[in-house]
């Protein structure tokens, strides 16, 4: 897959099939959209295109919000793009200039003059343009006229349950991981840097690799304990897999201030300080627990630890 960090790099191609839209998770609803996409580009012998905005619209649009939390980072959608087979995504951002182009300016200057569309491909919902008063009826409007054909993809045909990207963040954050995956059709997951602690989890005997994340606006799911898959990760390459638990809190047994991502990796010794892992959510165990001391806490995690192997090995 090519990427192109901004709409000026990208040089028209013949027989673009296009959709638009900020793709937040990539789910199976954008799943069944994308399919089309490709479905139509055989058919014509084109290239699919995906035309994606950074920052998220909302951001720019609502910039004193704090609470705009994604599904995943512009470089974990941009991957899961290339996994399902895309030719060509432009990353264009997305500014205040840019949400004040009209339904008209942004069909002509950047579907036709821009990308050179051939057919578009949309959702039953996808709004554009100033206040978000361009849809289906415009692009229909200029289709003849600038030479490209339009194609909706009805509700029911995206999603029999109501899919949504707000469905799978509340999910998220009340920690029912289960479902967000089956909307999602893969787990759902962190990625970050292991960085050093304070190594209270390897006094107890459960050493844990604390997760930095660099993406303030990256989602994080629900305090508690999580069984979970772990990727270690060299740039793109998956280098090989554990499982384990993970641990999402304040640690209130030793009057922990920050919140902190912890994962302790089954039957592992290396180290891997200053490594990129992906922490991938399986199940949701348990809430945030305060426990009397240390020992109590260490008694749990025994038990924690049970339960998670009983989940990740059946």
């Amino acid at each position: 897959m090519k990427v192109y960090n901004h709409i000026d790099e990208f040089k028209q191609i013949k027989n673009a099939v296009v959709t638009i839209g900020t793709f937040d998770g990539v789910h199976i609803g954008h799943q069944k959209i994308i399919s089309r996409l490709q479905e139509v580009a055989r058919q014509k012998g084109g290239e699919t295109v995906i035309l994606t905005f950074f920052p998220h619209p909302r951001m720019i649009l609502h910039p004193d919000d704090l609470n705009i939390k994604l599904i995943s980072t512009m470089e974990e959608k941009a991957e899961r793009l290339d996994n399902l087979g895309i030719d060509h995504l432009i990353i264009t951002p997305f500014t205040r200039d840019f949400s004040n182009l009209s339904p008209q300016e942004y069909i002509r200057e950047v579907l036709v003059k821009k990308i050179g569309t051939t057919q578009i491909i949309i959702g039953y919902d996808h709004r554009f343009g100033k206040d978000r008063s361009g849809g289906l009826k415009e692009l229909q409007h200029y289709s003849s006229e600038l030479g490209y054909e339009v194609e909706e993809i009805p509700e029911q045909d995206i999603d029999d349950v109501a899919i949504s990207s707000t469905k799978i963040r509340n999910a998220i954050l009340s920690g029912d991981v289960k479902t967000a995956e089956s909307f999602l059709g893969y787990p759902f997951h962190l990625t970050g840097k292991v960085i050093k602690g304070d190594q209270i989890g390897r006094k107890l005997g459960y050493p844990t690799a604390n997760l930095f994340i660099e993406e303030s606006y990256k989602l994080i799911p629900s305090d508690g304990i999580y069984a979970v898959s772990v990727d270690f990760r060299n740039g793109e390459t998956k280098l090989k897999s554990a499982k384990g638990m993970t641990y999402i809190g304040h640690r209130p047994t030793i009057n922990g201030m920050s919140r902190n991502i912890e994962v302790n990796i089954f039957d592992f010794t290396e180290d891997i300080y200053g490594q990129t892992i992906r922490i991938n959510f399986l199940e949701y165990m348990r809430g945030d627990e305060k426990f009397n001391s240390l020992e109590e806490l260490k008694e749990q995690l025994g038990l924690d630890e049970v339960k998670a192997r009983g989940i990740l090995f059946p």
